[in-house]
This record gives C-alpha cells, structure tokens and sequence, in this order.
C-alpha cells in the first residue's frame, strides 16, 4: 500500500499535474505572503512559480546563514526563497521524491545563483523520501531549520516522517511547516481515492492525532501561527469529503525538552526589536506576540522557545525555574478547528 500510494503520488506530481491551472481544488494556495518575500518570489524563474503546489507561508524569519531543510521541495519554489533569505553563507537542502519536479528545479540553479549574486550555488537538490531521510544522506543533528509547504499531509508514513524530522534538527532548531489538517479522522475509503490524496485532502492528518504523535515522539510543546478553513472549491469533491473540514496550518514546533503542560515560574520575556523586517514586534505564535521593548510574563516553555534558539540573541529573558508557581494561564489559540484539543495543546495548557 504504501509504495503504491508513493506511486500515486509521484504519478500525480509528476505526470497529472503540469502547472498551478490543473489542480482540481484551492486546497493548494497561498494566502498572506509577506511584502519581503513577494519581492524575491518576484525574481524567480517562470516554470519555478507555474509547478509549485503549497498551501501557506512555510518560511520563519530569521534564517540568514542558516542550514535549511526543505521537504517535498518540488519545483524548488521554497529553496530559491530561502536561498536568498539565508544568503551566500547559508544553505538550502530541497529533497523530493519526483524525478520531474527535481529535473525542473535543477535547471534553475545558475540563473537564480547568479540573479542573486552569489559566487557559488547555496542550494542542492536531492532525490529521496521524507519518511527515510538516510535515503537523502542527511545525518543527524545537521539542519538549524526544517520546513515544508502542503507536503507531510501526503507521507504514507508520518510516525516516521516526523521522527526524522526531529532526528536531524540540531538541538534548539526549528521545524516550521503548513500543511492541511483534519477535525476529524478521514475515512480508508477517502484516504485510498488518488485525486483526494494528491490534492492534499484524504492525506490529512486529524489535528489531534497530530498532537499525539508528537508527544509521542518528546514533543510536547508545538504552536500554530496562522490557520484558514479550506473551501475545496470542487463540488463533486466537497460531495466525497462530506462534512470533514480541512484547514490549512502554519506550525511551529523546537527540539527543546519541554513540558507537556504550560508551567508558571515567574519568568518575564522581552524582545529587543532585532530580528530584521520585525523592528516593532516578534509573532510568536497566534497569541503570543512581543511588542518591542515590552516586558512579557511567559511560561516556562516560551521561555525556552525564545531563550534557547536563534531567536536567544533577540530576547532578554530573566528569571529561571527554582520557583514553581504553577500552571501559567495561556489563553486558548484561534488557529485550532473547533471541537478539538489544539487549543490546548499548542501551547501546553
């Protein structure tokens, strides 16, 4: 089943689809991209643009010098943006599994290396699956940040993906994704339709499921940034899905050894107005964003989350945890489907 689904998939990506045009739902648009990044996408080649398939904004800030993984990089959209965010001293790994969608970033690589200015390329391009990142030769503890756009929802295997996605982030580092989840497990007979599954839909993860599977694996602390309830668009697929709602979410989540539950130590967060493009305020996530120079009462895990990362040089965190108060009162996130738990999840509470 699995590598039949792989097939499908490879089949779809490859074959079925030749440009944006022949997808059959909206699950696979990009809303709200910022000013910075418009600017760059805007000098990226035709062809890269036409083939590209994601469904939100997967790129955090701060990634300049940065090793930066991307899976399901397809058309290679994705890499040639982080390409110029973390500069000529960074580098941009892409891995997929369609030999088309490799072929047309690969041909890309000296027009955009030299649009940018570089004197060498800072990006590649590797064959191989997200469920088994040995198969890409990527070791453990090797990349400071991992992002994907509309693409682990398709994994036949996400125990094992995300396993290797914490296996070879650095500790500290970041995984930062969008992607489309359930409120609601999807039904065998939806998971096993091709066009479900390579429009991102029967694929999906139900939210909660996904929160178990990262506790399982240690993480017990992940947040969601942004999030829009998909409208398909295609009434004879919104027939087939019923009433299950999909719903695109920007996720992030730090290899820290966190706490499962939101924990008050008296800790106070300031963020110092230095990560650039973000001089006024810093978006954590959907209800935790620091004005510039304005003392913030955190929980233990945010305090990590902006002590023990890149983000540490931008922050003043003072206070440690010899002193328990309690649970901490995190308010409830905006970005969860309704009736789930996300909202307690996402930020441990």
């Amino acid at each position: 089943m699995e590598d039949l689904t792989h097939n499908q998939v490879q089949d779809y990506y490859g074959q079925q689809l030749r440009t944006q045009d022949d997808l059959q739902t909206n699950a696979c648009c990009t809303d709200d991209i910022p000013a910075e990044h418009k600017r760059i996408l805007a000098q990226l080649e035709s062809e890269v643009l036409e083939k590209y398939y994601g469904c939100g904004v997967a790129v955090p800030p701060l990634v300049e010098g940065c090793t930066v993984l991307d899976l399901g990089s397809g058309s290679g959209r994705d890499v040639y943006l982080l390409s110029k965010l973390v500069g000529q001293d960074g580098h941009v790994i892409g891995v997929d599994m369609t030999e088309e969608q490799l072929d047309v970033a690969r041909r890309h690589i000296d027009t955009h290396t030299a649009r940018f200015g570089y004197s060498r390329p800072n990006v590649e391009f590797r064959h191989g699956y997200i469920e088994d990142l040995h198969s890409a030769g990527l070791p453990d503890n090797s990349v400071d940040v991992v992002v994907s756009n509309c693409v682990l929802n398709l994994s036949t295997d996400k125990e094992a993906t995300y396993r290797e996605i914490f296996r070879v982030l650095k500790p500290g580092g970041e995984l930062h994704i969008a992607d489309v989840f359930s409120d609601r497990r999807v039904p065998e007979v939806l998971r096993q339709d091709p066009v479900l599954y390579g429009e991102c839909l029967s694929g999906a993860l139900y939210i909660d499921d996904f929160r178990r599977l990262l506790q399982q694996l240690g993480v017990d602390d992940y947040r969601l940034t942004a999030s829009r309830r998909l409208t398909i668009g295609n009434p004879e697929i919104e027939a087939k899905v019923g009433n299950i709602g999909f719903y695109s979410l920007t996720v992030r989540a730090f290899k820290l050894a966190l706490e499962d539950r939101c924990e008050d130590y008296g800790q106070v967060a300031t963020y110092l107005g230095t990560i650039p493009g973000h001089p006024h305020a810093f978006v954590l996530d959907d209800h935790h964003r620091f004005e510039t120079g304005r003392p913030m009462l955190v929980c233990g895990n945010t305090a990590e989350m902006v002590g023990l990362t890149r983000y540490g040089a931008h922050f003043r965190v003072f206070g440690n945890k010899e002193q328990h108060f309690g649970l901490f009162p995190c308010g409830p996130t905006a970005a969860a489907p309704a009736g789930t738990d996300a909202a307690a999840a996402s930020c441990g509470c």
